[in-house]
This record gives structure tokens, sequence and C-alpha cells, in this order.
């Protein structure tokens, strides 16, 4: 990996720092109503803080179509001055021109600024150049904690990467920190579970893994997929027939570059997709005809299991069942003990990422558990396609 600036490389005392923050957060009745993404930013928040940096802060909420008031990060900078108590925190209504410099030119060292939404304006997200300039002339330096905005090619997200002197803020750093580990110099043999619905959602995220990988475990409605590609009855489950010949052609690739492909050996098939639909374990040959596959069996939960045991990294994007629903959960929890207790124990550097992923560990309890788990979805999802992501190559220098 290219190389990248952290605040440990910057000196920040009495300087005004950018710091671009994921603060996407619920909303409820003007409140925030949960804090999780608020709370991962305050270590880079409260370190620049605690250096004597005047630090404002600059984020989006949703997606507002100009200005819309019920957007506003009003009721965010309130929840950030109630959880830093002891730091002064005050809200610009703007993130450029006159009100944003005044509230600027008011902090003193170590004050927080939250500055309004910045997708207020058209132009960020457009990255205008022009747009860009108004932000930078607000600060010295900019700092990008904001891993999983990282892939939008945004004046808040790149621009400013570009025109200011920059470096990556502590969520962000650890973010790729465990990123390179997990895939760019990982500890062999490196294996990689990848669930979810469809190929067709997936195909890039397939192709570059093949190459990276050692193990390739394919679990979820895509299984099913591989499973029909290869000749097997899979009844009415979940199933992109037309994406067979693409199935194919991925075992194919895997063979080519040594990467082992496990799908499951047997099934767990249902009437229909409801909790507690009754459902028998099937092997491949024996699925009826009129049954839907939900999960793995318990012959193909032992065998990934002991798969896991071989491993020395894993890579986990997407449940390998239907997770959401008793008892067709069981395989996607039973991998996830397994991952923890291999943790727990040294023997595996673990990285997770992903909605339903995390939605799955949390099911699970074990969201805490892993070595990481990326809250940052698409972005999480963009590097393991192998895609250059737009505001981490200008943190590394990339110019455009």
């Amino acid at each position: 990996m290219s190389t990248f600036k952290t605040l440990d490389d910057i000196t920040v005392s009495n300087k005004k720092i950018l710091v671009r923050v994921d603060l996407n957060v619920p909303l409820k009745n003007g409140v925030v109503a949960d804090s999780t993404r608020i709370e991962k930013v305050l270590p880079t928040i409260t370190e620049l803080s605690d250096k004597g940096a005047k630090v404002i802060l600059l984020a989006h909420l949703g997606r507002p179509n100009g200005k819309d008031e019920s957007l506003s990060l009003k009721p965010i900078a309130d929840s950030i001055q109630k959880i830093l108590a002891d730091k002064r925190v005050t809200f610009a209504a703007d993130c450029i021109g006159e009100t944003a410099q005044h509230a600027v030119d008011a902090l003193q060292q170590g004050d927080i600024l939250l500055l309004e939404n910045v997708r207020f304006y058209p132009q960020e997200e457009k990255n205008d150049p022009a747009f860009t300039a108004q932000l930078a002339a607000l600060g010295d330096i900019y700092v990008n904690d904001a891993f999983s905005a990282a892939h939008r090619a945004h004046s808040s997200t790149e621009g400013l990467a570009k025109v200011l002197p920059c470096a990556a803020g502590r969520l962000m750093q650890a973010e790729l920190e465990a990123l390179e580990h997990a895939l760019t110099t990982p500890e062999r043999p490196v294996m990689a579970i990848v669930g979810g619905a469809k190929i067709s959602t997936k195909l890039d995220l397939l192709h570059n893994l093949v190459s990276k990988v050692d193990i390739l475990a394919i679990g979820g409605g895509m299984a099913n997929t591989f499973l029909y590609a290869q000749g097997v009855n899979v009844g009415k489950s979940l199933c992109e027939k037309d994406a067979a010949e693409t199935a194919r052609a991925i075992l194919q690739e895997a063979a080519a570059q040594n990467c082992t492909i496990l799908l499951p050996t047997d099934v767990v098939a249902a009437d229909g997709f409801a909790a507690n639909s009754p459902s028998e374990v099937y092997d491949l040959q024996s699925v009826p005809e009129g049954r839907m596959i939900l999960d793995m069996g318990d012959a193909s939960i032992a065998a990934w299991c002991n798969a896991l045991e071989t491993a020395k990294t894993v890579v986990w994007n997407g449940p390998v069942g239907a997770f959401e629903l008793e008892p067709f959960d069981k395989g996607t929890l039973a991998l996830a003990a397994k991952i923890v207790a291999l943790t727990k124990a040294g023997k595996i550097l673990s990285v997770a990422g992903g909605g339903d992923t995390i939605a799955a560990l949390v099911k699970a309890q074990s969201l805490d558990k892993l070595s990481y788990v990326s809250t940052a979805g698409g972005a999480f999802l963009e590097w393991l396609e192998g895609k250059k992501l737009a505001g981490v190559a200008a943190l590394m220098g990339d110019r455009g």
C-alpha cells in the first residue's frame, strides 16, 4: 500500500483543522437516536482538541435536495456537546461563506465547530473546484476520518486533500491498516466468506477475491446459483439461472489461481421463506422441487469450520443463510462463533464488513469480538472489489 500521513505526522497546535467525519446518524424528533458514528470519530476529535487545534468538522446527513432543515446537523452538534461536556462545541448554520468564516474566526484553541451539512450545496457531490476552494479557505490542514465516504469523489472527501496538507484521522487509519493486513499483505492462508442473495451484485468482489485468497467460501442465495451451474436441482430457491455461465467462469478462474472454492455440500430447505417454516436437511442430490434452500446443513458447517482452522486471515462479507429467520440463522451464527473463538485464541486476524454482515454479528453478539469490523458499507465493498477509493487515493498523494 502507498503510505499516508496520520495525526502523528502533522503539527496541529493553534492550527485550523478541517476534519471530514461520518455523522450520517438517525434522528428522531430532532434528536440523535443512535450516536455510534459520533462515538467512532471521537478519538480523532478529542486528540486534535487536546493538542490545541481549532477543530472544524465537515459532514453530511442524508441526501438533501438543496437546503433541507430536517437534515440540518444542528442536533448532532448538540449531541457532540453533551458527549464532550468538557469541550466547547459550536455550530455554524452554513459550511461556506461569511457565516462559516465568522464561526471559524471565533474559535479558540481546543474548540470544536461543526459546519452545516455540506450536501446542502450540489457542488459538494460534483467535487466543484470553486466550492472546494471555499471550504479550504476555512482551514490550514485537512484530516479525513470518514472511510465510509472515501469511495465518493466529493469536495469534502477528495477535493480538499488535493489543495491542503492532509492526513488520515484515527478511524480512517485503523480501517486502512486493518484492510492492508487482511488483503494487501496478509498472513496466509487467507479465507474469505462471501454470502448474500445474488452473484450479480458481487461479481467484481468474487473476481478480485479469487486472485487474492487461498479459500473462497460462497454461501447464501448466491451459492444456489453456483450449485445450479454444476447441475444441482435447487428447487424453488433464490437462484440467478441466467448467471450460471458466469458462475462456471468464476469456478474456472479460481482453479487457475489455485483458489479453493467451498460451497455447501448439504442444505436446509423449507416450504417457504418464513420463520420456522417446516424444513429438513438434504444432500445436494435430494432437494425437493417444491422446497427452498435457506441455510447450510450441519456437514457444510463442519467443513467450513474445519477450513477456518487452517486459515491465518479471514475476511467476511455477507451471511450464509436467511439469518434473519429462525432456524435458518444456524449456519451464520455457527461461523460467527468459530471466527470469534479463533480470533480470541490469537489464531486468526478477522475482518468483516457490510450491512447484513454487521446485522448478523449483532445477532450473534459478536460485533466487538473480531479483529476489525468495518461499518463503511459501500467503501468496504469497493475496497474488497479492488477498486481505487477516491478519498483514500487523494490522501496518498494521487492528485488525479
